[in-house]
């Protein structure tokens, strides 16, 4: 071994305390020297180490000696010199004169000396056991503490002995020393300081790496060689773990104690390490160097901390079964749930902070040392079948955090997910968290622990099932890390990853809220690319089952708080996948892609949260108004990056993959922005006008106006007296600046920047305005995204135009519809960017060899909504003109020539040349299929409807070439092949032919609705009688027979036939002419046979109630959709039925508009169906008629207008039929029915009915008094009904009702076919088979409207109303057309809409929505109550029998028949919206 030098700062100290002794000691003699007999054999050194009391050795001559001796003896190697030699010198080594001398120079010569001699006369130490004792309380109080000092000037000779009594293992002569405990713990506790830093002054120089290593070396020689370690000792040991924890503060003193009091400081949790604390790593390399011993000491340390526990909570009472109320938390002493606050609560808080404190050590140990916890993973996995929720809730969160490689610093932060970040996040490079570069929270398990315990982790995977949410609610947050840190590293089997997301896609759906609301919130770990490739690993949002379509369905939670956290999540994971998704990833296209289209759905719930919720995730993840966050400190940076450019690029893709009912509703929040700034205005106005309070004149009038403006706008937002309440204090408060940067928001001049900077402004003004309460803010944020113009904004004009042009990243077809929306909705914002839409039209005019691009429709669409509104805007150059008179000679496909010549009519300042022209050049030469026939066509129905004056100097010519050369004509043929002929093609598909029927059909329309005086009631009967005549023979107009017109043709001309109808009706002049008989041949289209056809129908009809454009009569057409096969066109039907009631009941006149839907219509429906094809007074045709009324009393009826329904159906007995006095019969059978049905609809309900007091009007054309009173009499008398239909009935209102209450399941919805209604499904194949029969069949005749085979699965052969045979439609049954496209809103019919009354596009009446979009709940399976429902029989036969009202039979549902009401009513919708015609409406009250 190498002799250790003095440094030359400790001899120059020795040399200062030389002079010093020798001053002092100057007149003292020196003392002799002991005389030596015998001189050490090997030992030069000779000279004394002790001295005799009051004579000490001066200090430096002591420390020479001593260093003389250390040098000797540090040349010596055992077996060279006889040990009984070092007799001399251990003795005087040994002495306290050396061991306790105040110097530490000489103790630490003295201890070098030691060290020396331990070695030289290993393993038998000169030394009795005090000696001993005492020699290492040198050692481990004086020496080995001073290594926490690197600059002492004896530092070589501490890391001396420290070396020395590793390598040599001297340190084991401790193990021999009687009570040497606390020199085992002091030892112990002195290392783990010194490399903590706990003894180090601020700034000292940092301990080496060989002093760690050495020390660990000691530690670890020591607990090998220990019988036993002391309880403390392997608290100190353990407690270095805990300084994983950067939050965890302790005091030195009380470190490695097992009561130690641990304060958690949240501020350290952001400190980063790069490496693991040195004092960990001896702790780690204790551990892993003696597995089994340290096993042993650590299982007997958790095993008395949780035997403490367990004692406490049996002292405190808490036994078996009384945990399951405690508490949620992953942290905190209180763990007690509210619902058991009376329980006897467990272990005392101190017993709960240390179990907290052993859990964390026990996650931390996984990570460092996972063999030490062989015997601890066996108690973890008992606790987790303990009845003490405490201890199982610790158990399950800390087997997943040891699976998920998580320690005591708990999880790694969480990824940042920016949707506003710029650039975006990417696949390959995310960006940068922070969390890899602390090595404390990054995930690391050094061992797949399902392969490594496999029974602890069954045992975990087991709690998934937990009775107590509190444990599923840990259990998935667990499993979320686990996936996220992919089992901290060490990978999960493809078996085991598969079950955990099957299982976590199961918690997502939970029954309890707190388990679904830790799911999702669980789903916020995993960044952009975990969520793609993990959690979309097992499919995307479209995948039912999925993760990511469960996270999706909580969107639709029926528990707000996790609705909003569902629908914030989302929002989030898609704002920051926009930039992946467009540069085209498939992977996350097909994963996310379709994340917008889930959220906008909710719009359709219309809900006021929602609808709130939905707006903040649209302009705060979706579009953030921030986005893109550029703030360039150059010229040139800022002219880098157009961050209008990146804005509107954002919205074309975010528009780009949503559905189409989702982009209806995306188009809706857009549209909703004009009528509501309109109020706005006015509510700014007369907030200047109120004055803060103060008013010289009419006070009363502006403090009513603004009250009521207050109120429209607090009916829009949640919480209306709240709101009320803040936009009053709005008001008071009177801030004109607030009021212009309102203005600002809404104004179509105001750029993007504009419109962002005042919002920021306002929110920052409305915070610190005095006097401001608190949730203003929270109240105007909603208000001013609707208001605010920020998608149809100036600024995205100018790009997506070029979009349009470019077609750059395929968003050209998505551009031209934003252009078109734009247009329609709001085209003050084109004014700037007018010429640049001209221009390009100018670029893209067709000519007679050259056609236009197909996109080009929708800018000419665009410019023409603009030109409507602001004609003197467009440019009047002849070249621009000269364009738009190709695109209506030329322009392909016909729409195109339409709006050119919307735009020349309205812009063009001679109009009048323009409009001869056209007619001459579309009329001259006009040949079937040559010329841009179809172009021409479409061109003369347009002016006839702009230009009626010219175009009647020709009207001859135009009628004759549209009925004679057009409609009159078959030039194709269908069914003559051996493959059954297609009734329903795709747009694509539609052959020249039926577009030019089509067109011709609207040029005879057009002519009428451009004549609304006296001319037009002459002209219309031939029109009106070719439209009836394509309805009454499904569109079939030629001689030759049915089979003449194609079927695919037959179905589209039926369809507009009907719609063209409905577009005359809305003229009040043309409805007049429409009689009862052609009204109830046109309602059958509600059930026409082909799917696209009726749902064409009814769509159109629904959009022109909500304008308020057709009278009452129209509504009872909406009831005949009972029987619809197509769950999501019955839903959206009765959704919207809803929608309306609820809007006539706002309104200021709602008593007179609710009567309408509950008389009137009421009334017309009886009549419809007495006059239906397939009514009949048979016991099955009634019970099925039923279902008719039913669905109009589940849609309409409530307690408190049941009596007067009841009340009308009455009144139809009392009289005859105008429409054909035969049938009459059939309104009595009907009005028994009705009024049986409202019966049981009432007992089922648990309603009572009153008479109703009033007196009622029936419709004069449908219904005739009766020719006398005796005939009354009779009538009034007589029963219709025999009692196996009165029996029948309790069945049909009951299965409805169950019906109303189910979930719309998608997947149910395939595969399940009611038991009163129609199947959807394989069925329609059988339906087919049937209808193509030779013979018309029972199943034909009780069958009017049939599935079209789109759904999977067989479906009953159950009884609906008659089938059409009786009328001889064979078109009742759909073809086999299964893949033919159902979407019946195409181009031609977007043509057809854009000719009403200036072309108004569609109001927001959501007529494709789904009917009462409803969230997963548990439904109670209710049991038949045989005797109740017999007392009802009996009770409404007495009834019917004495003609009593019902309220003197009246039953109460039981209690639980109302608790299922209340869930079902909970369940349906809350409307689709608002259509335009009711926002009108209701400004017009405002």
């Amino acid at each position: 071994m190498p002799r250790r030098k003095r440094s030359a700062a400790a001899e120059a100290e020795a040399e200062v305390e030389v002079e010093v002794e020798v001053e002092l000691e100057a007149s003292e003699p020196e003392p002799e020297p002991e005389p030596v007999t015998q001189e050490l054999p090997g030992l030069r050194f000779n000279e004394p180490l002790t001295w005799r009391a009051g004579k000490p050795i001066a200090v430096a001559d002591l420390l020479r000696r001593l260093q003389d001796l250390s040098k000797e003896l540090g040349e010596i190697e055992q077996e060279e010199i006889d040990r009984a030699a070092f007799n001399k010198v251990a003795k005087p080594l040994a002495g306290p004169s050396l061991l306790a001398h105040k110097d530490r120079g000489v103790r630490a010569w003295t201890a070098c000396c030691l060290v020396d001699i331990l070695r030289l006369c290993a393993p038998d130490a000169p030394y009795t056991g005090v000696q001993l004792k005492d020699i290492f309380t040198l050692f481990i109080t004086s020496v080995l503490p001073a290594l926490a000092d690197p600059s002492n000037a004896y530092n070589n000779q501490h890391v001396y002995v420290l070396q020395s009594l590793a390598q040599v293992k001297s340190v084991v002569l401790l193990t021999d020393i009687p009570e040497s405990e606390p020199l085992t713990l002091h030892l112990f506790t002195s290392f783990f300081d010194i490399l903590s830093g706990g003894t180090r002054a601020a700034g000292a120089e940092q301990i080496g790496k060989n002093v760690e290593f050495h020390m660990t070396a000691i530690l670890v020689i020591l607990i090998d060689e220990s019988s036993a370690l002391p309880t403390e000792v392997v608290d100190v040991i353990v407690a270095q773990f805990l300084r994983a924890d950067p939050r965890i503060v302790t005091g030195a003193a009380d470190r490695g104690k097992k009561g130690a009091a641990a304060v958690v400081d949240d501020t350290q949790s952001t400190l980063l390490l790069k490496e693991l604390p040195p004092a960990y790593n001896m702790a780690k390399t204790i551990c892993n160097s003696c597995p089994e011993r340290m096993a042993r000491n650590i299982s007997q340390y958790f095993n008395d901390v949780i035997m403490d526990a367990s004692s406490a909570a049996s002292a405190n009472g808490l036994g078996k079964g009384q945990g399951q109320g405690q508490g949620h938390g992953r942290s905190g002493p209180s763990l007690l749930d509210s619902d058991d606050e009376d329980a006897p609560r467990g272990p005392t808080d101190e017993d709960v902070k240390e179990l907290h404190k052993a859990h964390r050590l026990i996650r931390e140990l996984w990570r460092a040392a996972p063999p030490v916890l062989q015997s601890v993973i066996p108690q973890l996995e008992a606790e987790l079948s303990t009845e003490n929720i405490q201890l199982r809730l610790l158990a399950t969160e800390t087997l997943g955090d040891m699976i998920a490689g998580i320690g005591a610093a708990g999880p790694p932060p969480p990824p940042t997910m920016n949707p506003a970040a710029y650039p975006a996040a990417t696949m390959a490079a995310p960006p940068e968290t922070g969390r890899a570069l602390n090595i404390l929270t990054t995930p690391s398990s050094p061992q797949p622990f399902p392969q490594s315990h496999p029974a602890a982790y069954a045992s975990f995977l087991n709690r998934r099932n937990d009775k107590s949410a509190i444990i599923r609610s840990a259990w998935i947050t667990g499993v979320g890390r686990i996936l996220a840190t992919s089992a901290g590293g060490a990978g999960l089997s493809p078996t085991d990853e598969q079950m955990l997301l099957k299982d976590f896609a199961n918690k997502l759906g939970d029954a309890d809220e707190r388990v679904r609301l830790a799911a999702v919130k669980a789903v916020a770990g995993f960044g952009l690319g975990e969520l793609v490739t993990k959690l979309g690993s097992v499919g995307g949002v479209d995948r039912d089952g999925s993760v990511l379509a469960t996270l999706a369905a909580r969107a639709r939670d029926r528990k707000h708080h996790v609705r909003v956290e569902g629908m914030r999540t989302l929002g989030r994971i898609w704002g920051v996948a926009a930039g992946e998704i467009a540069a085209g990833n498939d992977a996350v296209k097909t994963t996310l892609a379709s994340i917008p289209s889930k959220l906008f759905d909710t719009f359709y719930v219309n809900d006021l949260d929602i609808n709130v919720l939905l707006d903040h995730v649209l302009f705060d993840y979706l579009l953030p108004l921030h986005y893109p966050p550029v703030k360039a400190k150059t010229g040139k940076a800022r002219d880098a990056v157009d961050a209008d450019h990146l804005r509107t690029a954002r919205i074309l893709h975010l528009l780009k993959d949503l559905d189409a009912k989702a982009k209806k509703a995306f188009f809706a929040m857009q549209a909703r922005q004009v009528q509501l700034a309109k109020i706005m205005h006015m509510f700014l106005k007369r907030c200047e006008d109120y004055n803060g309070g103060v008013m010289d004149d009419n006070e009363a009038e502006i403090s009513a106006h603004l009250s009521r403006l207050i109120d429209y706008l607090a009916r829009t937002l949640p919480d209306t007296p709240r709101v009320t309440a803040d936009l009053k204090k709005f008001a008071t408060m009177h801030d004109r600046r607030n009021y212009q940067l309102v203005r600002f928001c809404m104004d179509p001049a105001s750029d993007y920047r504009t419109v962002h900077n005042a919002i920021k402004e306002l929110s920052k003004r409305i915070e610190s305005a005095p006097g401001s309460p608190a949730g203003m803010l929270e109240t105007l944020t909603p208000l001013l995204y609707r208001t605010s113009l920020l998608v149809y904004n100036k600024s995205h004009v100018p790009a997506t135009v070029t979009f349009s042009k470019t077609d750059e990243d395929e968003l050209g077809g998505t551009a031209h519809e934003m252009l078109k929306e734009i247009a329609a909705r709001n085209p003050e914002v084109f004014k700037a960017h007018v010429k640049e839409l001209c221009q390009l039209l100018q670029e893209q005019a067709p000519s007679a060899t050259a056609s236009n691009e197909v996109g080009t429709v929708d800018t000419l669409k665009a410019c023409a909504g603009f030109a409507r509104r602001f004609p003197t805007e467009m440019p009047q150059d002849r070249r621009f003109l000269q364009s738009l008179v190709n695109f209506a000679l030329y322009g392909t496909p016909p729409a195109a020539a339409k709006h050119a010549v919307t735009i020349i009519m309205a812009a063009a300042e001679r109009k009048e040349m323009y409009a001869k022209d056209l007619i001459a050049k579309s009329v001259k030469e006009f040949a079937f299929g040559k010329g841009h026939f179809l172009a021409r066509l479409a061109t003369l129905s347009q002016l006839w409807l702009l230009a009626p004056q010219e175009v009647d100097e020709e009207a001859d010519a135009v009628v004759n070439l549209a009925i004679r050369e057009i409609l009159m004509k078959v030039r194709a043929t269908g069914g003559e092949g051996p493959e059954p002929e297609r009734e329903w093609v795709a747009d694509d598909e539609v052959d020249d032919e039926c577009k030019a029927k089509i067109w011709a059909l609207r040029l005879l329309v057009n002519r009428l609705r451009s004549h609304p005086g006296e001319e037009g009631k002459e002209i219309a009967p031939p029109v009106l009688q070719l439209l009836n005549t394509l309805v009454a023979k499904d569109g079939e107009l030629s001689k030759k027979g049915h089979a003449a017109t194609p079927a695919a043709h037959r179905s589209r001309l039926r369809l507009m036939a009907g719609q063209l109808l409905l577009k005359l009706c809305t003229t009040k002049q043309y409805d007049d002419l429409v009689g009862p008989r052609d009204f109830n041949r046109l309602a059958c289209m509600a059930q026409d046979g082909q799917y696209q056809v009726r749902a064409g129908f009814i769509n159109k009809l629904k959009k022109y109630l909500g304008q308020g454009k057709l009278g009452p009569r129209f509504y009872a057409m909406v009831f005949l959709m009972a029987y619809e096969p197509r769950d999501e066109l019955r839903g959206s039907t009765t959704t919207w039925i809803r929608s309306r009631a609820r809007f006539f009941a706002s309104q200021p006149k709602a008593q007179q508009q609710q009567a309408v839907l509950e008389t009137s219509v009421f009334a017309r429906l009886l009549s419809l169906l007495a006059h239906h094809p397939d009514f009949s007074t048979a016991d099955d045709d009634l019970v099925d008629f039923a279902r008719y009324l039913v669905f109009y009393l589940s849609s309409l009826a409530t307690e408190e207008n049941l009596s007067l329904i009841y009340h009308v159906a009455q009144r139809v007995k009392q009289t005859s039929d105008a429409i054909d006095p035969a049938r009459s019969a059939h309104l009595y059978y009907l009005s028994d029915l009705a009024q049986a049905v409202i019966r049981r609809f009432a007992d089922v309900h648990g309603w009572s009915m009153q008479a109703w007091p009033g007196q009622l009007r029936l419709p004069g054309a449908l219904f005739a008094k009766l020719p006398s009173h005796e005939k009354a009499q009779e009538i009034a008398t007589t029963s219709y009904l025999s009692d196996e239909v009165v029996e029948r009935l309790d069945g049909v209102v009951m299965k409805v009702r169950k019906r109303k209450r189910k979930s719309l399941d998608a997947s149910e919805a395939a595969t399940t076919t009611t038991s009163t209604g129609v199947g959807t499904g394989a069925g329609s194949k059988r339906i087919k088979a049937a209808t193509s029969s030779l013979g018309p069949t029972k199943t034909q005749r009780k069958r009017r409207v049939q599935s079209n085979g789109h759904g999977v699965g067989k479906a009953k052969a159950v009884r609906t109303p008659k089938g059409t045979t009786k009328r001889g439609r064979k078109r009742r049954g759909d073809d086999d057309d299964e893949d033919d496209d159902d979407d019946v809103d195409d181009d031609m019919e977007e043509e057809d809409d854009d000719d009403d009354d200036d072309d108004d596009e569609e109001g927001e009446d959501g007529e494709d929505g789904e009917g009462g979009v409803k969230t997963k709940a548990k439904t109670k399976k209710s049991k038949k109550k045989t005797k109740r429902q017999e007392g009802r029989r009996k009770s409404s036969r007495v009834g019917e029998k004495k003609g009593v009202s019902y309220a003197e039979v009246s039953t109460t549902s039981s209690d639980e028949e109302l608790a299922d009401e209340e869930e079902g009513e909970d369940d349906e919708a809350r409307g689709e919206g608002e259509e335009d015609g009711d926002g009108d409406e209701e400004m017009q009250d405002v």
